[in-house]
Formats: C-alpha cells, structure tokens, sequence
C-alpha cells in the first residue's frame, strides 16, 4: 500500500500501574543476573489480577476515542474494530464483541480478533487502514494488546509485560483531522518456527538464539528494505524509527545493520521501562514517538512476529498532531513515570492470581 491517504486521527495508550524490577526476578530465580543485565530491560509492567487484553484494550480504544469525539469525530463513523493479541481472554469468544459493548460503537461494525505473535497488533492497523483506503469504512479502529505469558524461570519472565495501543484512522475531512499520514506499508512472511504455543498450554516455547537471526533480523531487514526502496528514502532522511522490542538489545542492532542512529531510534526504546508488550510493543512505541514527534516529522515503523513476519510502516506527522498533542493529560510517559515499583513477594502474589 502506497499513496494511501490515509492517516492516524486519534490514538491511545494502556499500561497496568505497576511494574517490578528484573533484577528483582532474577533474585526470585537465584539467578545472578547475567542474562537480564544482557537484555537491557529495567523492569516491566504486570497487570493486576482483573487486568487482561480485553481490559487494557478497552483503556486504550477509550482514551483513542474520547481524543477522536473531542476534535469533531463521531462514534458511530467508526465501522471496524480488530484487535491483536497472542493472549485473547477466550478460545471461542470475541474480546472484540465486549470491547465494542464497553466502548459504545456502532452495532453495524466489521470485527475480528487476530493472531500472528507480536506483529498482531500492527496486522490489526493495517487491515484498517486498508478499510479506510477502501472507502469501506470512514473510519477504522485497530488496537494491539496483550498480557504476556512467561513460564516460571524462561529467560522470558524478564520482558513477557503487559500493555495497549490502539488507533483510530481515517481520511482527512471535516470530521477527520489527521495526525499523521500514512505514507506506505510493506510486509513480509515465512514459516520460521521460532516461537509457538499449542492448544491447551499456558505458556509458549521457544528455540532460544534461533529467535534472533533466521527470525527477527532477517524478517525486519526484508520488510524494512523493501518498504524503503517502494518510497525511494534512505535511513537519514527519516526522523524516528520503531523496531519490535522483545528486549532492548535487538532494536538497536537491527537500525544499526539497517543504517539508522541512536538518537532516531531512542524515543521508541520504552521497552526498558516496561518490558516487551507482544502485540501492543511496536503500536505502544509508536504512541510514544507520537507524544514528542514535531510537525512534518517522518517515522518508520516496523514490527516482527513470531513463526514469522513483519509489517513496515511509513508515516508523516502534521501540525495538527501537535495542536491536539496540547490538550491531552497523560502521554504514555507520563503513565510510565508513575508506575509503582512492586516487590518480590508482591509479584510472585500477582503471578499466581494471573494464572488462575
């Protein structure tokens, strides 16, 4: 998709309020912390025992939808909700049907849940975006989020986090006051079996260091390149970059081997602070680059999900984002400053209550 005259009008943010350290876990596991100082992650986010994907998806579609009807949008233009997850509530059940209901959305609504590991989420803005192109839908709203699962002493117990992004698109009209256009996508897919989860079991596995090369690299370098050669632009002409973030360690490499800085990639590292959010990680650094992103600011997005694929984003922001970045009370950093620091007993308490 190129050309698409298409853009973000509004968006929100989900985290839980409580975080705990991973040198923490590490302590819990006798490790030494080796591996957890390795991966670059602080600490992450744990939801409470009554927070799950439908509950943080419910927040961030709200605070998405209550920015929209604040500048001039309608509820019920909205005809299409997907929702992103690897941790969906229910086998058979829509979390999409309750969080329309929670909502308040048009009863007349395209909806799915969708499945693809940690790319869901940017799968579920895509589909919508496409909606939107389509003139099948005035405007579309996309939401990844997740609560990750993690066995007991996994090298993923330092990052499995929780989280929510959600996104409403549409086109700009006098309804619609667009935030930033989406300038082209790209994805790519492969059978690459690096992480998967059978029915009935509660938590994933993994073939540990063949996650990172024939997985991520490789699939973020095949959509990232591609996307790039469609817009003719090379990594200095972009502003911010967005990377998967299943720890801090890998964003960095891949905008190195793919020639972007440090400083272009810094704004979207929130991974540190919360942890890997799955489905929601590349939507929530996405809101986070939004929070501080000037006007006329190109940001290039790209996701990676397990088994495996990858979606590549181009966008540029407007002067609105900026008009409307004004009047909101709580950017996702200001969620991120006041999460409360959980302790070890605290945590194991809240583990044992999410898995029951």
């Amino acid at each position: 998709m190129k050309n698409s005259k298409v853009g973000i009008v509004a968006y929100g943010a989900a985290i839980p309020e409580q975080k705990v350290l991973t040198s923490t876990i590490a302590q819990s596991q006798g490790k030494d912390g080796t591996l957890f100082k390795s991966l670059g992650v602080l600490s992450k986010t744990v939801p409470s025992a009554d927070e799950d994907t439908i509950t943080l998806a419910t927040e961030a579609g709200g605070t998405a939808l209550k920015r929209f009807l604040e500048n001039g949008g309608e509820s019920q233009k909205i005809a299409t909700l997907f929702i992103g997850s690897e941790s969906h509530p229910y086998a058979v059940k829509p979390s999409g049907t309750v969080v329309k209901e929670a909502l308040g959305l048009s009863n007349y609504l395209s909806m799915a849940d969708l499945q693809f590991a940690c790319k869901a989420g940017s799968q579920s803005l895509q589909i919508a975006a496409a909606y939107v192109a389509s003139s099948m839908a005035e405007n579309a709203m996309a939401i990844g989020a997740d609560t990750a699962q993690a066995r007991p002493g996994d090298a993923l117990e330092y990052t499995a986090a929780a989280g929510a992004a959600a996104f409403i698109l549409g086109q700009e009209n006098k309804n619609n006051k667009v935030l930033a256009n989406l300038l082209a996508t790209k994805s790519v897919a492969t059978d690459t079996p690096d992480f998967w989860r059978k029915p009935k079991e509660s938590y994933p596995q993994h073939f540990g260091r063949f996650t990172g090369e024939p997985a991520y690299f490789k699939h973020i370098s095949m959509a990232s390149t591609a996307l790039l050669e469609e817009v003719n632009l090379r990594p200095e002409e972009i502003d911010f970059c967005v990377f998967h973030t299943p720890n801090a360690k890998f964003p960095v490499q891949i905008a190195k081997q793919l020639g972007f800085t440090d400083e272009q990639l810094a704004p979207a590292l929130i991974v540190k602070e919360i942890g890997n959010t799955y489905a929601a990680a590349s939507m929530l650094a996405l809101t986070a680059v939004l929070d501080v992103a000037p006007a006329k600011a190109k940001i290039f997005v790209c996701s990676y999900g397990s088994g495996s694929g990858a979606d590549a984003f181009l966008f540029e922001t407007t002067k609105e984002l900026v008009n409307q970045r004004r009047k909101y009370k709580k950017t996702l950093a200001m969620q991120i400053a006041t999460l409360r620091t959980i302790n070890s007993e605290e945590y194991q308490k809240m583990r044992a209550n999410n898995e029951h």
